[in-house]
């Protein structure tokens, strides 16, 4: 699966030729940031991200854990661990430079690691990505009370919006619709809009819910695939940069 990215500058879009770089992780001057803590939440595509950062990651060098606070689902595969000890994970490291962990869920998934674990593992130096929301595959997703979960050590908030929603019924593509019903003013037959996903993005009460000042927020537009997709991308990053939110549009397709 190959990628294209574009990060949002002076009202326009430029290609990037990486992740890490238009997401800010990584520039030109300076090589990938100390440790950073990269938490996704939203909907639209949050798993392909972070594997795709991940990727990114181990090329630069990097070894990576690749965890969860909510669920993630679980490949039998050498490098993903199910209820890993610290041992387990550092051991596993030294074979493989990416290792998913958690511990084990109901459905075939991993539930997140348990606090000494993680407190270790950010002892490490090395970048973690956290995928640190649910939205059962749906392109949009308004949280609930108890979403995300946003850990304290993230440095890096990413908030993912799937292009795809926009001109389909709200009802039919958004997770929890009945919470972006009171916060968009609107019934959930009625087709997502653009200025809808601006919106989420901006608001506290979904995108930016719980994501502390301190926190670097960045909105990511996933299947930026075709050209209606990036005007609407493009037309969003510019609503959104005058509210002082970064942003940048991803497009995942197989070649």
């Amino acid at each position: 699966m190959n990628k294209k990215v574009w990060s949002y500058q002076g009202g326009c879009f430029e290609e990037e030729p990486s992740l890490l770089h238009a997401l800010d992780l990584r520039t030109a001057e300076t090589e990938c940031f100390d440790s950073p803590v990269v938490s996704a939440v939203g909907a639209g595509g949050k798993t392909t991200l972070l594997c795709h950062l991940a990727e990114e990651f181990v090329q630069s060098g990097s070894r990576v854990v690749v965890t969860t606070t909510t669920h993630i689902m679980y490949e039998d595969r050498p490098y993903f661990l199910s209820g890993p000890a610290v041992g387990d994970i550092k051991e596993s490291l030294k074979h493989f430079p990416c290792v998913w962990a958690g511990m084990p869920a109901a459905g075939g998934k991993l539930k997140a690691l348990p606090e000494d674990i993680l407190k270790e593992i950010f002892k490490w130096n090395i970048p973690v990505l956290i995928e640190a929301d649910g939205a059962r595959r749906m392109p949009l997703k308004v949280p609930a009370r108890h979403e995300p979960v946003i850990l304290p050590e993230s440095t890096h908030v990413l908030s993912v919006y799937g292009l795809d929603a926009v001109g389909k019924p709200m009802g039919e593509i958004c997770f929890r619709p009945e919470l972006a019903e009171g916060l968009l003013g609107k019934n959930r037959t009625e087709p997502v809009t653009a200025e809808d996903l601006v919106l989420l993005a901006a608001s506290e009460y979904a995108g930016r819910k719980d994501c502390k000042k301190d926190i670097a927020y960045m909105v990511v537009l996933n299947k930026a695939d075709n050209p209606k997709r990036r005007a609407y991308a493009l037309e969003i990053c510019r609503q959104l940069e005058k509210r002082q939110i970064k942003s940048t549009a991803v497009s995942f397709c197989a070649e």
